[in-house]
Order: C-alpha cells, then structure tokens, then sequence
C-alpha cells in the first residue's frame, strides 16, 4: 500500500492546497479533511457520511486575510469549546459565500440556513455548527477579528446571519468576495496588500450596516478598522527605529494627513501614541529584563538617548526609569 500524503504544514504567506483524490477510501481520507479544514479554519471535529468523501481546499494569502475556495460533499462540523479552550490560536472570523449548495450555521444561540451568494459571517472564538447536507462550493476570507475593529460584542450581534441583502454595501460583497477569492492568487504582492485594505475597509462598513450603527458621512466603520490595524502595526513595529507616521502612511497606502486625521478622536497624535506605546513596552521590559540597562532598553524602543528616554519617561509617569525600578524590586 503507498504510503498516504500528509497534510503539509505551510509558512505564513505560502498557499496551501489539500485534495482527497490522492488517498484511498477510509479513515484516513476523513482524517486528512479534518486536519485540513482545522488548519484553515481553526480546530474542529467534523464528520462525513462515507467512506468515499472527496473534498478539495486552497488557501491563498492576501495580504492579512486569507482567500480560501472549498469543493466538497456534504459534511458536518462542530468547534467546541473544548477546542477553542486547548488550542492556542488567533481569534479569527470566517466570512463565507455559498457558491452552490445550501448550509446551516449555528452560533451565538442563532440558527439559520443560507444558500448561494449569501454572505454569511462566524466566529472562531466561540462554538459553532456548521451542516451542510448536500455537495457544496464555498468561497471564504478568513481574518483577525481585530482588523474588523469590532468587539467580542458586536462579532456575537451579527455571526450566523445574513449580511448580503437589504443594504447598499451588502449587495456588492457577494460577487466582490466570490471573485476576489478566484482571483487572489493572480495578484502580485504589492497588489495584495492593497486589495486586502480595501476589502477590509468594505467589510467593516457591511458590519456597521448590519449593526446599525454605521454614521451619516466619514469617518465609518472603514476608518475605524483602518485606525485598528494602524495601532496594531505600531505595537508591531516598536522596535524599529524608522517607525514614524511617514511610514506608517506608507505602509498602509494613505497620505500623512488622512493619518493625523483618524488619530484626531483619539486624544493624542500619531506621533504621540507611539511613545506611549514605546513607553509601556519599555517598562514592561525592565520588569521582565532587570539585568539589561536603561540606555540598552532606551536604544531597543527608539529613544535617541537615555537621557532622552529618562525626560520622556519622567513626564509619562513621575519618576525617572531607574528610579521605577528601583521601587519594583523593594
């Protein structure tokens, strides 16, 4: 008997494909699904209705999110919280589109069943159900619950629900989402990261649409998710010394002055929040780091000097770097 491929553990930032046409009817068919679906989309326990199930996944990054196109036979899935309780892993949603087929999804106490070109949204980060009782083609993006700029909250008001029709954004995403994913793998990579922030921004507004929530006029829940993935890119990025809003506007394709802007609610600027963010990092380092010198940590955050670092630390917390941690060794 030939030896039975596995399913391959990818990098970040590799495509991943996994097909059963390659094995054997049996067991370990339906082991080779379940660990590639869990690898996709998080760990699960799933169960097919014979031996013969043929099932084909491709997972292709873009940018933060990945593009995902499954073809399979009907099939069940459960995520637990025994699964989400010993696994570490990001917390992630899943956005989907049926392509053909029909699917029932249960989450957050909600149970609905959607079908082709609905979009239909859940949660990593707490059970789920997911029946699909006949042969099915589904496109999904899967991504950070962060990038969304949504609470644990909000993700709860709208998985296992409808969120294509009845709403000008919601009626474009289906088609987008179902086409983006077809196309990601054709798009250089300077282009992906674009076409990420854009998809990202879209998704936002469907959710503040379905929420009712989104506002009359800009800032909406585009700028929001885009002023999340700002900050977490600076939590990021602390440690390197080229870190400014420059880059910053750069990296994520605005101007300079679309950055100060979203930065204008927050009571600080942009330049502001990254010494903060520096400052925490750098206190939480000498707690953890009592042996590496202030000018050492002082030069790893991207202060100019110690002294530079003492003055900025003085006015953020009172007393002077050594002095702070003098006092958390009594």
């Amino acid at each position: 008997m030939p030896l039975l491929p596995s399913v391959p553990h990818t990098r970040d930032g590799a495509d991943s494909f996994y097909t059963t046409d390659a094995l054997p009817p049996g067991a370990e068919r339906h082991c080779y699904w379940r660990d590639a679906w869990s690898r996709t989309f998080g760990t699960v326990d799933l169960s097919v209705p014979d031996v013969a199930y043929s099932g084909t996944l491709r997972a292709t990054p873009l940018g933060p999110l990945r593009t995902v196109t499954v073809t399979g036979d009907r099939l069940s899935v459960r995520r637990s919280s025994r699964h989400i309780a010993t696994v570490v892993e990001q917390e992630h949603v899943v956005v989907n589109v049926l392509v053909t087929g029909v699917a029932r999804v249960e989450q957050d106490g909600r149970s609905n069943t959607f079908g082709p070109g609905d979009v239909v949204v859940y949660d990593t980060a707490r059970p789920l159900r997911l029946d699909i009782p006949q042969s099915f083609q589904a496109r999904s993006l899967v991504l950070r619950r962060r990038d969304l700029g949504l609470s644990e909250q909000q993700t709860a008001d709208i998985t296992a629900t409808t969120l294509g029709p009845g709403t000008p954004v919601g009626t474009l995403m289906s088609p987008f989402i179902t086409r983006l994913v077809d196309k990601a793998g054709t798009l250089s990579s300077r282009t992906r990261e674009q076409v990420a922030h854009t998809t990202l921004n879209l998704l936002a507004t469907l959710m503040d649409e379905r929420l009712g929530s989104a506002p009359a006029g800009p800032p909406g829940g585009g700028s929001r998710a885009l002023l999340g993935r700002i900050q977490t890119f600076i939590d990021e990025h602390l440690t390197d010394p080229a870190l400014c809003p420059a880059m910053i506007a750069r990296a994520h394709h605005i101007s300079p002055r679309y950055l100060h802007k979203l930065f204008e609610g927050e009571s600080t600027t942009v330049s502001g929040f990254i010494r903060q963010r520096r400052l925490e990092a750098s206190r939480r380092d000498m707690t953890r780091h009592k042996n590496r010198t202030i000018a050492v940590v002082a030069h790893q955050y991207g202060f100019a000097s110690a002294s530079h670092f003492s003055r900025a630390f003085r006015v953020q917390y009172g007393v002077s770097p050594t002095e702070w941690r003098t006092s958390r060794q009594l």
